[in-house]
């Protein structure tokens, strides 16, 4: 248990002696620090994620139900902040890897990562994951008409959606320390006759130019996004994933064939 102490600790005490703008990553979680709801919902989802060291295990459903809880109700700029920190050295890059613990919430129990085809099956029968990933899907697609292929607004949509799926069975994180590239734990070699479906739901991540567009634009609105949160007048507090509509998504068709839903209802 006192390894475990420590670990939360380091965590918890977030980037101590280091200066403003030297680490993105350290700016987003001191500013994540000094929001008291902020701090809260973190500190419960590295409790969660954390507690398989002294367990001997991980308990991977309540570790993403507090992910889930923490990327719905944090204040959405620091959430934000957290996830997508714009880094320009591997120290600030592994900081932003490692953001929600992801040796639980990340990979999966083995040591080798699975077929993509088996998140993508469990996350088509989960009412918690098919909405999300639909919503994704919607949020992040590439549109002909567009100069670049993208719509111009569609950044913020896209990483809000993007963070929407964190804390699912499909929970995407960045692959390395040297670049912004994101994938789910799982690949396609052993995907059978379904290599090219198995293909085409990890391209949503690894071939993705709206996202990877969103992630990089993202260090372009940095400075007003925590400046904006930190204002001494806060108007109401708004979930990332608070949006109306329904409970349901659509019925009899495949994840990768729906026209997706823009709109899905917070599930955690």
């Amino acid at each position: 248990m006192h390894c475990l102490g420590s670990v939360l600790l380091l965590l918890l005490l977030l980037g101590s002696g280091s200066r403003a703008g030297e680490n993105r990553c350290v700016e987003a979680a001191e500013a994540c620090t000094a929001d008291s709801r902020c701090q809260g919902l973190r500190a419960e989802y590295v409790a969660q994620c954390l507690s398989w060291a002294a367990l001997g295990d991980c308990p991977r459903a309540r570790c993403r139900r507090a992910l889930r809880r923490f990327f719905a109700r944090a204040p959405p700029a620091l959430t934000q902040a957290l996830l997508f920190c714009p880094c320009a050295s591997p120290a600030c890059a592994e900081r932003r890897r490692q953001t929600f613990v992801p040796a639980c919430a990340y990979r999966g129990p083995g040591l080798a990562p699975p077929s993509c085809l088996e998140p993508l099956d469990t996350c088509e029968r989960s009412r918690i994951c098919r909405p999300r990933l639909l919503a994704f899907q919607a949020s992040c697609a590439p549109v002909p008409r567009a100069p670049d292929g993208c719509p111009r607004d569609q950044g913020p949509r896209c990483l809000s959606a993007y963070a929407g799926l964190v804390g699912t069975v499909v929970t995407p994180n960045y692959v390395d320390n040297t670049s912004a590239r994101v994938a789910p734990w799982c690949d396609c070699g052993a995907s059978g006759n379904r290599h090219e479906e198995c293909e085409a739901f990890r391209g949503l991540f690894t071939r993705n130019r709206c996202l990877d567009g969103a992630i990089r634009a993202f260090d372009s609105r940095w400075p007003p996004i925590l400046q904006e949160h930190l204002e001494p007048q806060q108007g109401p507090k708004h979930s990332l994933m608070q949006v109306s509509s329904t409970d349901g998504s659509p019925e009899g068709s495949s994840l990768l064939s729906v026209l997706p839903v823009l709109a899905l209802q917070t599930l955690l």
